[in-house]
């Protein structure tokens, strides 16, 4: 079986395909696009870091390709949607650069208060800037760490060692296992205003894209220092140079921009800025570490058909896997569509299998509802392995329970989500044994093939109310794939109303809808 390593690759990594019977290993990294199409089809495993780009045009000339192995956590270069529909197992390594990334945070926050890199300049131009590069303290400096993940709370630990006074802010994370931890957990807005010094660890995705904008800054302390070793785009970079040159942030530390490399980024040009260029994972340590871990993996999957760290399948083997597939997809589901209709920070996920379970091994199953609940949320480093683990580190209690009693369909999945602020639950199936339905949302009895961009609406149950939104989509142009009405058990008084369309519906659409008095919510959710 053929490797292709399209990416540097520590060496260690290399040594082990090479030593390993059975497989043969190239290392190209130096492979156009075009050239890396015409190449991959001789190829079952590819082993990437960041730099391949792996396209759905790739991934179709991948006649052969079984494994995709990224050497580190991130997957923004893959096309996992493509990459799953043609069968292929995609694997990352999330643990092997988590130390190294939160010493870069700690490093950038030392640098950036004692004026290291200045104070570097300025000698190498000959001057002697003492006065001019007085620092600041790191003890009894408020932190506050943004996200509370397997870097974020390295970071928090680390930050404790400095005696610094250090808050939390993770809205999917429960506030009672961060303060388990010792650490006080606070709200968004509290965090800015109480902080010193915040560091950013959270994922790159929609709601975080951002983030960190003009108001976010006005919120902050005058003086205070922000440090971005996570992905670029979280921070709003033309407002950051605003606040950079304003003074209201002192100093600011950045690994990550939100173009690599930032080329003439007017930030640059700023002496209250400091920066690497994406630093974070670059140790000898760490790339020892993923390049080790991506070569296992991959050889365990070509040789035993062993799936580890697979962000797209969970870990069996391939014929347990071809009777569970059907269960897995409905579960991830019906996780994927909790984590859009729920708010707050999760606290109990509570499981029931009814019907045809008995003989069906259950873990793999409520591992994938796990990674489609928690990936939405927390993206970076969930997948369909690991996902209990994460669970557990965010303090949310995970409960099954197993019937034989069938109700109204012969395998039933039902998924309760128990928040900070509220219980949501949803039902679903399997029709014919291999199309997942979901058959329920809270008490509203419903039929929802799960594929697609979607909008559920609750409104009062009365005449014309329906004609009323398909009025506002047919004035707006939206097509309407599909409408489902779905009523509550046990009231007559309001509808759940389901609309699929083609595209997302636009937000202006969305507020339209909220403004009538008969329209309570309007959520949208995709699959």
């Amino acid at each position: 079986m053929k490797v292709l390593v399209s990416d540097k690759l520590g060496e260690a990594g290399i040594k082990i395909f090479e030593q390993e019977p059975g497989i043969e290993v190239d290392v190209k990294t130096d492979l156009s696009p075009e050239e890396l199409k015409q190449e991959i089809g001789k190829y079952d495993a590819l082993v990437i870091r960041s730099a391949t780009k792996v396209t759905e045009e790739l991934i179709e000339a991948a006649e052969n390709l079984k494994v995709i192995g990224r050497a580190g956590i991130g997957l923004d270069n893959v096309n996992v949607p493509a990459a799953t529909k043609k069968g292929i197992v995609v694997m990352n390594t999330p643990t092997g650069n988590t130390i190294t990334t939160a010493e870069h945070a700690i490093a950038m926050m030392m640098a950036l208060s004692r004026n290291i890199p200045q104070g570097t300049m300025s000698l190498r131009a000959g001057r002697w800037d003492k006065k001019k590069l007085q620092g600041r303290e790191l003890m009894n400096k408020t932190l506050g760490v943004l996200g509370f993940g397997k870097i974020g709370s390295i970071v928090a630990d680390r930050a404790r060692g400095f005696r610094m006074n250090v808050i939390v802010y993770d809205p999917n994370v429960n506030p009672e296992k961060i303060e388990e931890a010792g650490y006080e957990s606070v709200s968004l807005d509290e965090l800015y205003q109480r902080s010193d010094y915040i560091t950013i660890h959270v994922p790159k995705m929609e709601k975080t894209i951002g983030l960190i904008n003009r108001d976010a800054f006005a919120k902050m302390k005058d003086g205070v220092m922000v440090i971005n070793c996570a992905r670029g785009g979280i921070v709003d970079e033309d407002a950051l140079y605003e606040a950079l040159e304003s003074g209201k942030v002192a100093g600011a530390a950045l690994d990550v921009f939100a173009k690599e490399p930032p080329e003439k980024s007017p930030l640059l040009k700023l002496d209250n800025l400091i920066c690497t260029p994406h630093l974070g994972a670059s140790t000898l340590e760490a790339q020892t570490n993923v390049a080790v871990d991506v070569a296992n993996q991959i050889i365990a999957y070509l040789k035993e058909g062993t799936i580890i760290n697979a962000v797209n399948a969970p870990s069996v083997t391939g014929a347990r896997l071809q009777r569970l597939q059907p269960y897995l997809d409905l579960a991830e589901k019906l996780g994927e569509l909790l984590s859009q209709i729920i708010s707050g920070s999760l606290k109990e996920v509570a499981i029931e299998y009814n019907g045809e379970y008995q003989d069906i091994e259950l873990a793999p199953i409520s591992t994938a509802l796990l990674s489609g609940l928690l990936q939405p949320l927390v993206r970076e480093g969930v997948n369909a392995v690991n996902a209990p683990a994460i669970a557990q580190d965010m303090g949310i209690k995970v409960t099954e329970t197993l019937s034989a009693e069938p109700f109204d369909y012969l395998n039933l999945m039902t998924v309760s989500v128990t928040t900070t602020e509220k219980t949501a639950t949803v039902s679903g199936t399997l029709f014919g044994k291999i199309y997942p339905r979901i058959v329920k949302i809270d008490d509203f009895r419903i039929d929802l093939n799960p594929v697609g961009h979607m909008l559920l609406i609750l409104s009062e149950n009365k005449p014309g109310v329906i004609g009323k939104i398909g009025s506002l989509f047919g004035e707006k142009g939206i097509n309407i794939v599909r409408f489902v009405v779905g009523n509550e058990e046990d009231s007559a008084d309001t509808n759940m109303v389901i609309i699929k369309t083609d595209e997302k519906v636009p937000p202006d659409v969305i507020e339209s809808l909220k403004e009538q008095k008969v329209i309570f919510s309007a959520q949208p959710v995709d699959f």
